[in-house]
């Protein structure tokens, strides 16, 4: 099933099972696959939608940062639950031992020697572990292999 498909079947489930909580989220994220949708002018695929998935969550993780620092537990935690639903749509996170290994064979791919070459590492890696693993994450790690 598409994941779009899945995101109307669950707000759908959501609203007979009047929460509130997962309802906004799930309408949240359909909104701004929509908005994408028609600013682009194309009918967005899976990997697409994980795209826009992701992006709400990391823009989810910084804003409890910030609550956090600004003694704001309350919004913090409702910004938190919203990531909770959020993830229930993405892939299974890797480990760090399956990002090490996606890593490893991502340089042997691309040839990689040397910081000039990160581009090309992340290039290959972007496609395997998107929404699956923090891309700042996986991109320090390169880093550090190549330094």
């Amino acid at each position: 099933m598409a994941l779009i498909d899945t995101l109307k079947d669950e707000q759908k489930l959501a609203m007979k099972a009047k929460d509130k909580l997962r309802l906004g989220t799930i309408r949240l994220a359909l909104a701004a696959i929509k908005q994408r949708e028609v600013d682009e002018q194309i009918t967005l695929n899976d990997d697409d939608i994980l795209a826009v998935l992701t992006k709400m969550v990391k823009q989810r993780r910084d804003s409890v940062a910030q609550y956090e620092s600004a003694g704001r537990q309350d919004l913090a935690d409702v910004e938190s639950a919203e990531i909770t639903v959020l993830e229930d749509f993405m892939p299974q996170p890797l480990t760090d031992e399956e990002v090490a290994q996606l890593i490893e064979a991502a340089m042997i791919e691309s040839g990689a020697t040397g910081m000039q070459d990160m581009g090309n590492v992340m290039g290959v890696l972007k496609p395997q572990i998107q929404g699956r693993a923090d891309m700042g994450k996986v991109s320090g790690l390169v880093r550090a292999k190549l330094a």
